[in-house]
């Protein structure tokens, strides 16, 4: 189906809301999976507040969120039957899109028209030059955030099934197969939680750099 990335993207934002509400109201002794969600608010408050300071607490949402439909969006891939939205480049340059946008509205609300100031460099005569590799580097941001999720995701989920396929098809690496397998699933896992990582945190320190104050 053509527009498939986008019925799984529903389905890990389904997920993903389930997890989050299945978590009740916070009590004074929380339970060990409401802690577990504490912890992931702590891990994110954390990385916020050291890239961007206190300031950076008002984006914790945002960065929760993405983090949490990105996980659950990767680990899709890993469920039979089913496809990770991840791994069509549409999904995460939407989500790429999103960011890019967003970082640049908060440069320009917290630093007025002296954001444009990011893109000229420290030396004025060679500000025309600087802007114009500043702009690149800009628009080169969301394409590169996305390729590297898609090609991971893409990548894994590739390998799975061509090994999937040989345990079946041959009864020779019937034997050998399944403890490659298991090494692979754990090699996925692994990369599942690196790229949500990945990430998150890109976008953390585009919105840091944005919302910095220039000094010159």
């Amino acid at each position: 189906m053509e527009y498939s990335h986008v019925v799984y993207g529903l389905i890990s934002i389904a997920i993903a809301l389930f997890v989050i509400l299945k978590g009740g109201k916070p009590s004074l002794k929380p339970t060990k999976y409401q802690a577990l969600l504490e912890g992931y608010i702590r891990f994110v408050r954390n990385m916020l507040l050291e890239n961007v300071g206190e300031k950076g607490l008002k984006y914790v949402p945002l960065i929760a969120t993405i983090g949490v439909f990105v996980f659950f969006g990767n680990i899709l891939g890993m469920v039979p039957g089913f496809e990770s939205p991840t791994a069509n480049i549409n999904t995460n340059l939407a989500i790429a899109l999103l960011v890019f946008f967003y970082y640049h509205f908060e440069g320009f609300r917290e630093n007025g028209l002296a954001y444009l100031k990011h893109f000229t460099g420290p030396i004025p005569l060679m500000a025309p030059f600087f802007f114009i590799v500043e702009i690149i580097s800009h628009i080169a941001r969301p394409i590169t955030l996305s390729l590297r999720l898609f090609a991971n995701m893409k990548a894994g989920a590739l390998l799975l099934i061509t090994l999937a396929s040989l345990v079946i098809k041959n009864p020779f690496t019937l034997v050998v197969s399944p403890l490659v397998l298991i090494f692979v699933i754990a090699i996925k896992f692994l990369a599942i939680f690196i790229q949500t990582y990945i990430f998150m945190i890109l976008s953390v320190v585009y919105i840091a750099g944005a919302v910095a104050h220039e000094e010159h």
